[in-house]
This record gives C-alpha cells, sequence and structure tokens, in this order.
C-alpha cells in the first residue's frame, strides 16, 4: 500500500510527460509540414492560402491532454484513499513499519537502503499532501483548460507529489535531500511554466537562488551528522545523538557546540525552503505560476518540508536548546513581519502568499517551543484552509478575466456566490473563528509560546498575538474589497459568472476541511492522546502540553479579541468608511511605502548582495577572464606567436631563385663582418 501511494504520482509524471513529449513531436511534424506546405504553395499577397500551421496536430493533442488530465488525477485520487486508510491504520491502529524496498548508495562505510518510514508523522503528511495535490488535479482540469500544454503541467504537478511524498517517507537523510532537492526542482519548473513571461522566468529562478543558499547549510549540517555519529540513518542518528552532548566541532576556528551547530545548518534548510525571515523573498514572487502550483506550492508541498524536516528531527532539536529559541526567533518574527506586509497588499494571490508566510512563522514557533505535534496541527489545518484560499482565489481570477488586483474588483458577491462562501469559511478558519479548523491549531500555538520556557518565548506570544489582529485585518480586507461594495470593473463584472462544477467541488471539499480538520482531532494533537497517537515519531516533552492547559483564561481568549479586532477594523475601513484607508495612506505614506515594498528586501539585498556579484562577475569577466588569461594567453604570447610564424611563413616562397639570393646577401654579410671585425686570429 505504502509504495502504491509514493510512486504512482510518479507513474502518472511519467505518462503525463510521455504524452507531452508526443504532442510535441506532433506540433513539430505540424510546423514542418505546414512550412513545406506554404512554401510549396503560397503566392505573394495571396491571403486567401493563410492557415493555422498547427492545425494538423492539434487534435491528436487535444486527445493526449485528455488523457495525461484523466490518469494523473485518478493516480492521486487513489493515492490519497490509500493515504486515509494508512492514517487509521498508523495513527489509531499503531502499526509503525519500515518498508525496505532496495539498496541506494554503499561507498565505503556508507551503506544508505531507499526504505520507507512510516509512522504517525509520515501518515499526517501522506494525507495533507495526497488530500491537497488531488484536489488541486481535479480543479487544474477546470482551470488550465486552454492552455495547449497541459500533459506538461500535470506532469510536473504529479512530479511535484511524488518529490514530497519521497521526503515525508525518507528513512535517512540522504533520501530526506533526494525529496528536498526534487520538491525545489518541480517548484522552479512550475513556477516558470509559462516560460514566455519573462517575470515568470524571473521568479523560478529567483526560486531557485535563494533555496540553494538555504540547501547549502542544509547539506553542511547532513555532512555534520555524518561526520559526528558516522551515520545518517534516522534511528542510528537519533540513538546517538545524547552521546554528542557537551562535544564540540572547529567550524573556521570557532568551536561550536556540535548539536547546536547541526540544528542550526539544518534550520537554515528550513529557512529557505519554508520562506523564512531574511530568506522569504521567493514566496510572493512565486505567485507568478499558475494559480494551482500556488495552492499546492503553500498548502502541502514545498513549504511545509521545513517544519516536517524539523519535526522529524526534533530528537535533535531537543538536546539543542540554543538552536530551539533561534528557531523560535525566527518563527515569531516572520509570523509578524508577513502579517505586516500583507496589510497592503493588493494582488489577490499575494495577500494570501504572505498569510502562508506569516501561518509558517507560526508552525516555527510552536517547533521552537518544544510543542512539535502542535505545530503539525496547525500545518495540518492549514492545508485544508489555505488550499481553499488560493484555489477560491483562481475561481475569482477566472471570473473577472484573468484580474488579479482587488482594487478593480467588488460586488462579487452575488456574481460567483459559491466561491464567496468557501472563501469566507476558508478566512474563517484562517482568522482562527470559533470552531474552525485553524481555531483549535493557531490558538494551541499561541497558548504554547506562553508556556513555554526558552528565552524567545514570551517574545514570540507577543508576535504571534499581534499578526492574530493583522491577519483578520487583512484576511477580511480581501473578502470586502472582493465580494462587497460597488464594483470598480464593471465590464469584467458585468461578464462574471461562477466556475464550472470540476473548479466548485474541491472549493467544497476543501470548506469541509476547513472546518471539520480541528476539533475531531484537537485531543491528537494538542490534547492528552498525544503521546499515545505519535509515539515515537516526536520527540516531545509533555510539560510543555501539560503547561498549554494551565494558561490564564485571558490568554485563551486572547487570540479570539485579536481576531475579532481586526474584523471590526477592516469592516469599518472598508465596509463603513472606505474613506480612511486612503486618508490614513496619504497620512502615512513613509509607513505605507515601506509595507507596500516589503519592507524594502529586495531592494536591500540588491545593493548589498546583487550589485556586488554582479560587479565581481565583471571584473572577473573583463579583468581576470579578458585583461589576465585572454591578454596573457590568446591576446597575448600566442598571438605574437602566430604573428612571428605568420612573418617567417613568407620567407619560405617555395621559388629557388629566392633561396639563391638570400644565400648571396648571407655570404656578402658574412665577408663583410669579416673584414671588418678583422676575422679570426
Amino acid at each position: 500500500m505504502y509504495q502504491t501511494i509514493v510512486f504512482l504520482p510518479l507513474l502518472g509524471a511519467i505518462i503525463a510527460g510521455a504524452i507531452a513529449l508526443y504532442g510535441a513531436r506532433l506540433r513539430f511534424a505540424g510546423d514542418v509540414a505546414a512550412a513545406g506546405h506554404d512554401h510549396a504553395h503560397a503566392a505573394p499577397h495571396d491571403a486567401d492560402h493563410t492557415h493555422d500551421a498547427h492545425d494538423a496536430p492539434q487534435e491528436p493533442a487535444a486527445l493526449g491532454s485528455r488523457a495525461a488530465e484523466v490518469i494523473t488525477t485518478s493516480f492521486l485520487f487513489i493515492a490519497m484513499v490509500l493515504s486515509w486508510l494508512a492514517f487509521a491504520r498508523v495513527g489509531f491502529g499503531h502499526y509503525d513499519e519500515r518498508v525496505a524496498l532496495f539498496g541506494w548508495i554503499v561507498s565505503g562505510d556508507l551503506k544508505i537502503d531507499w526504505a520507507l518510514r512510516i509512522d504517525t508523522l509520515t501518515a499526517v503528511m501522506l494525507v495533507v499532501v495526497t488530500t491537497v495535490s488531488a484536489l488541486v488535479h481535479l480543479y487544474s482540469v477546470g482551470y488550465m483548460a486552454e492552455e495547449p500544454y497541459r500533459p506538461r503541467f500535470f506532469s510536473y504537478l504529479s512530479f511535484f507529489t511524488f518529490a514530497m511524498l519521497a521526503l515525508v517517507t525518507a528513512d535517512n537523510l540522504a533520501q530526506l535531500f533526494f525529496g528536498w532537492e526534487g520538491v525545489g526542482l518541480a517548484s522552479y519548473l512550475l513556477i516558470g511554466f509559462w516560460y514566455y513571461k519573462p517575470e515568470a522566468n524571473a521568479a523560478a529562478i529567483k526560486a531557485f537562488v535563494v533555496n540553494r543558499i538555504g540547501d547549502f547549510g542544509f547539506a553542511l549540517g547532513i555532512f555534520a551528522v555524518f561526520m559526528m555519529t558516522g551515520s545518517i540513518d534516522l534511528d542510528t542518528v537519533f540513538a546517538q545523538a545524547p552521546a554528542l552532548t557537551g562535544k564540540t566541532i572547529d567550524f573556521f576556528g570557532w568551536h561550536a557546540d556540535a548539536l547546536t551547530l547541526i540544528c542550526l545548518l539544518l534550520f537554515m534548510g528550513a529557512m529557505g525552503k519554508s520562506a523564512q525571515f531574511l530568506l522569504h523573498t521567493w514566496l510572493p514572487d512565486a505567485m507568478e505560476g499558475p494559480t494551482p502550483v500556488s495552492a499546492l506550492i503553500h498548502a502541502a508541498t514545498m513549504v511545509t518540508a521545513g517544519v516536517f524536516m524539523v519535526a522529524r528531527l526534533s530528537p535533535l532539536f531537543e538536546l539543542a536548546p540554543n538552536a530551539a529559541a533561534f528557531v523560535t526567533l525566527v518563527g515569531a518574527t516572520t509570523a509578524f513581519f508577513a502579517a505586516t506586509v500583507g496589510l497592503v497588499q493588493n494582488d489577490i494571490k499575494r495577500i494570501v502568499a504572505y498569510s502562508t508566510c506569516s501561518q509558517l512563522g507560526y508552525m516555527f514557533v510552536a517547533m521552537g517551543v518544544g510543542a512539535y505535534s502542535v505545530g503539525m496541527f496547525h500545518l495540518f489545518t492549514h492545508a485544508f484552509f489555505k488550499a481553499l484560499l488560493f484555489l477560491g482565489s483562481g475561481s475569482v481570477i477566472m471570473a473577472m478575466h484573468h484580474e488579479q488586483d482587488i482594487r478593480k474588483m467588488g460586488g462579487l458577491r452575488a456574481k460567483i456566490p459559491f466561491t464567496y462562501w468557501t472563501m469566507v469559511i476558508g478566512t474563517l478558519a484562517l482568522t482562527g473563528f470559533p470552531l474552525t479548523a485553524g481555531y483549535f491549531s493557531k490558538d494551541a500555538i499561541i497558548e504554547a509560546a506562553y508556556s513555554g520556557k526558552n528565552a524567545f518565548a514570551f517574545y514570540a506570544f507577543l508576535m504571534t498575538v499581534a499578526a492574530a489582529c493583522l491577519t483578520s485585518f487583512y484576511s477580511w480586507r480581501l473578502i470586502f474589497k472582493t465580494f462587497h461594495g460597488e464594483p470598480h470593473d464593471k465590464e469584467h463584472h458585468e461578464a462574471a459568472h461562477e466556475s464550472p462544477p470540476v473548479i466548485l467541488i474541491p472549493l467544497g471539499a476543501l470548506a469541509t476541511g476547513s472546518i471539520l480538520a480541528g476539533l475531531p482531532f484537537k485531543e491528537y494533537f494538542a490534547g492528552h492522546h498525544i503521546e499515545e497517537f505519535f509515539r515515537e515519531s516526536l520527540k516531545q516533552s509533555g510539560e510543555i502540553v501539560e503547561a498549554m492547559h494551565h494558561v490564564p483564561i485571558v490568554v485563551v481568549w486572547l487570540p479570539t479579541l485579536m481576531m475579532s479586532t481586526g474584523f471590526l477594523i477592516a469592516w469599518h475601513f472598508y465596509i463603513r468608511r472606505p474613506d480612511i484607508p486612503v486618508e490614513l495612506a496619504r497620512q502615512h505614506d513613509v509607513l505605507y511605502r515601506f509595507l507596500l515594498n516589503k519592507w524594502y528586501f529586495d531592494e536591500i539585498y540588491d545593493v548589498l548582495i546583487v550589485r556586488p556579484l554582479l560587479w565581481l562577475g565583471r571584473l572577473l569577466w573583463k579583468g581576470g577572464d579578458g585583461i589576465v588569461i585572454d591578454g596573457l594567453g590568446p591576446d597575448g604570447v600566442s598571438a605574437r606567436v602566430l604573428d612571428v610564424t605568420r612573418n617567417v611563413m613568407r620567407l619560405q616562397t617555395g621559388y629557388l631563385y629566392h633561396y639563391a639570393f638570400a644565400m648571396l646577401i648571407g655570404a656578402a654579410l658574412l665577408i663583410t663582418w669579416f673584414m671588418f671585425a678583422g676575422g679570426p686570429h
């Protein structure tokens, strides 16, 4: 069963990829045939002979697109059903397993098998990944209906899912790194899917480069683990981890605590993949990809990889309190930073993207204070309402003829009522409205931050409480400006209509999950059944969970109060007095531009990193390569040798009288020298 879950998406990706290649071949053949036909028959200025060069391959390509959609989507739904069965079997039936598949790497003392590690933590991720991916596949059938290269898109989408499944089932760090890099590759391909758009290409490259920074640290962390333990097998590493306490690593002359350095390097990888503060800049630009891609990246795959990795390696982080405190600091800062930026964004997808960045910060706060199961709970619930908000945004974009600026929307509630109500449900869950899924997981994180003991726990509590208010404000701002008030683009508003069932069905399913994914699972993720449910898959102290249950009543109700405050301010600003935001932006222009430009991180990085690197590159190119290497080599010594050779070659004419004349001149010069030098004595 587990092999089927992991490898069915890969099989679907291969089949869809083969269909895409076949379609490309047909299109190429059609282009060649059409070009030959035009060359043979076209007459100048003869408009009656013009035709579409792609007519011939279009019908087979269309059939192939439908086959790719059906196959990949069906495979994902099968994997989803099996994942839920695995979740029930492993989580509630206590059937942890290790499924060895084949030998993979043998190098000296290093021997790595490809094996599937099946425990509760894995089962939770299997459900999240396959459920969201299956619904995104189904949604894409409708959303990408006019895309001519659908087989390629569905191939990439299924490969993305496979890479994430390989990551979450990893039994060793090499296998985890394979999935880690696989989701990075897939995100690059999907963000830049519309490769003919310069913005999409730039966004894909940016995501790839920024993640390379984090991945470099992650790789160093894996090397350090192997250096200290002699293994990268998870069970072996966890067994030897307590013996590393007190040991140091000589890191560029700094004798660092081994476990602290290892965990910081590993977390550096999580900062890149999960778009945490300082390495977050790629995430909003990733919106250049198709909307289904945004939903999959933000809800179930790439950005959740870092959270999962920290939870999986919790036995290491539990022994490195300083590293855990740093995780708390970064997570809390990210939660607040992203929420402030989301306040003033106008692109509907970017608002939801910054919401993801902020919610990931919440998850890392939970991980940092030692409440790993609570962080996983929010990852679990967040997958449903974040996928819902992205796919709902896609439905809005389709209704508005691909318009994404919420300032040009308004009044859509009556035009697309089903989309409206599902997005309201997603917003309620995101903001933590009582009894929704987000209410149970998000509030539990705030309570865990209050109960935490590390140096940044209280800072995290303050930041997450503030972010709760900001999140509520910008989330309802999106709803009010998109669906309420007067339409700002009347032409597109008049033509707006509800999306087809193939799009609405995933929205309905995710809306249901946004409500039901919370309360039924609360006791297993954040209650009294954590140890029984997760068993050995998480190394979590029971003290933090026990402390969460005894926080003051003010702390319990504070997130709800902040959520209500954000809603009321948004209602007052955008329903009752829509003139206030405009006036505030005018009065506080510096602050408004600071937030609108995302704290100027792109500009700062451009000045501090991009431009110096470009200058260095030009220096090495023009100075090092051009002046030094080429100047001394091809343009220097080599060129002079060629010049001398060419001049010497001119003396070799092949005519006998030339050589006789040269001999005569030489003899004359020799005689002259003897005459005037006096000759030999």
